[in-house]
């Protein structure tokens, strides 16, 4: 968890950037702020503005960037992936699930509850230790799990039936066409990278992942992440 208060300045000292891992990031906007999503070419997307009490929620598998339009005053928390799975243990109706991304999204509770933890940075400005956090991050994870989770066997699943009949002669079909189907597909945030390469006629996602790049010159995360903005 880290408390941010940027100031706007001139060039390159706006842009923030996160290097890729398996962990989710959370920013909790605490007053209203502007800020572009910068893509994989180096271009910015355009101008959002994100009111104070709401969320974003970025998968890091690819790493993030964005530039600031204006002061950013947060809280921030990178929450690694096998921390959802050990939370999601904890609730065996639950299952194994994934976060949906989401931008500018408004969250009473994490709104109330980053109020409360202002409180650990008084005095020194610091972050505490590891320790006293950790019922906090078990609690964070149990409710983005409750509300932006989905369930990956059902996503799965649902793949599995709508991309049936198509599976049979889509590996035959040439390597542009394919990646435009994908890029169709990848649109749909419920389906997983792995259901699409397979509907794709790919027979492995490092397959797909290298065809994608050569044909785009960005991975398919990067890709979903442009749909989705």
């Amino acid at each position: 968890m880290t408390s941010i208060c940027r100031e706007l300045w001139a060039g390159d000292a706006n842009d923030v950037r996160l290097p890729a891992c398996e962990s989710y990031f959370l920013m909790l906007y605490l007053e209203d702020a502007e800020h572009a999503d910068i893509r994989s070419d180096g271009s910015c997307a355009p101008v959002r503005r994100f009111g104070r009490g709401t969320i974003c929620i970025v998968d890091l598998g690819d790493g993030a960037a964005i530039r600031l339009n204006s002061r950013l005053r947060s809280l921030a928390f990178v929450l690694p992936k096998a921390l959802f799975g050990e939370t999601a243990e904890l609730s065996p109706d639950t299952g194994p699930r994934r976060l949906v991304c989401r931008r500018g999204e408004p969250d009473s509770v994490l709104c109330n509850l980053g109020t409360a933890l202002l409180a650990f940075f008084a005095g020194s400005g610091k972050a505490p230790s590891p320790a006293p956090l950790g019922p906090v991050a078990v609690a964070i994870c149990a409710h983005l799990l409750h509300r932006y989770g989905e369930p990956i066997e059902a996503s799965g699943g649902k793949a599995a039936r709508v991309f049936l009949r198509e599976d049979l002669g889509t590996a035959l079909l040439p390597i542009a066409t394919r990646i435009d189907r994908a890029k169709a597909y990848l649109a749909n945030h419920t389906l997983s990278l792995e259901d699409i390469a397979c509907a794709c006629g790919f027979g492995s996602l490092e397959h797909f992942a290298k065809a994608f790049v050569g044909e785009t010159g960005v991975t398919p995360s990067v890709w979903r992440r442009g749909c989705l903005h």
